[in-house]
């Protein structure tokens, strides 16, 4: 497989679409944004911090942005080299972080999740990283499909409807964690990657190949065989169903300020006691 520049180009400006949408809807980025960029290696991070780069040049906001390889001892996943990252992020003037952290040893001993506890522990060298770097924003390579999967594996598992969301305020809103990417599907992200010859080394995570996220998979890939926009309609779902109980709160909290207008009495008596 060789490279095709004009087709990257080309899958770049319909991609650039879907970040600049959920970016505007969802309020990811302003100007003087420092942004640390998840960047794994593998293909969904290293889209998400070429399509950054390609937006940062056009774009009319000042954001900076900072790519953040972490480097767990234990294999996990196809990423491009360390070495090629580096000359990437060398030849357009990001710069690059590394940071290896231990998880070997734990995953012998956890009685969770393996994906869950390298996950876990991948993120909180993040939130280090981040801190340490003085960055107000973490950028995900999550997708359509994470986000539709996630909303999948609350159902089923949790008897909840809650989505993975494109933004999340942490530690009292000094670390903002964004999901550009939440509007592009995979197979979107295969094509460019593909166009684009990616240098990708190494296998598949052994612990993902039966994880429930893999199930969620298989289950999204039969529905769209006859629904082809089914992650989508998954996402307006859930949408609308915060945009529901968002409505009933807001209806809830004028009921009481009505009620405590009518009965000034009784609401001092509950504050007293």
């Amino acid at each position: 497989m060789t490279a095709d520049p004009p087709r990257q180009n080309k899958l770049a400006h319909y991609l650039l679409r879907a970040v600049n949408k959920a970016a505007r809807e969802h309020r990811m980025l302003a100007s003087g944004d420092t942004v640390l960029v998840a960047t794994s290696g593998g293909k969904d991070s290293m889209t998400l911090l070429d399509l950054l780069h390609r937006r940062q040049r056009s774009s009319t906001e000042r954001v900076t942005l900072v790519a953040a390889r972490m480097l767990p001892d234990r294999q996990c996943g196809r990423a491009v080299p360390v070495p090629w990252l580096e000359a990437y992020c060398q030849e357009r003037g990001i710069p690059l972080v590394t940071e290896p952290f231990e998880i070997a040893q734990e995953l012998k001993e956890t009685d969770t999740s393996p994906c869950f506890r390298c996950a876990w522990q991948r993120r909180k060298a993040l939130f280090r990283t981040a801190q340490r770097l003085g960055c107000n924003k973490l950028a995900f390579g999550h997708h359509a499909d994470d986000v539709a999967e996630t909303t999948l594996l609350n159902l089923f598992c949790t008897a909840t409807i809650r989505r993975m969301e494109p933004r999340i305020a942490l530690f009292k809103g000094a670390l903002t964690l964004i999901r550009p990417l939440a509007y592009v599907e995979e197979r979107a992200i295969v094509d460019y990657v593909r166009a684009w010859d990616l240098p990708l080394a190494g296998e598949p995570c052994p612990e993902g190949m039966d994880s429930r996220r893999r199930l969620m998979r298989r289950v999204l890939r039969l529905v769209e065989e006859d629904c082809p926009r089914a992650k989508r309609a998954i996402y307006k779902a859930v949408e609308r169903n915060e945009l529901t109980l968002r409505d009933l709160r807001s209806d809830l909290r004028e009921c009481r300020k009505q009620i405590a207008a009518l009965n000034p009495c009784s609401t001092a008596e509950r504050r007293e006691t």
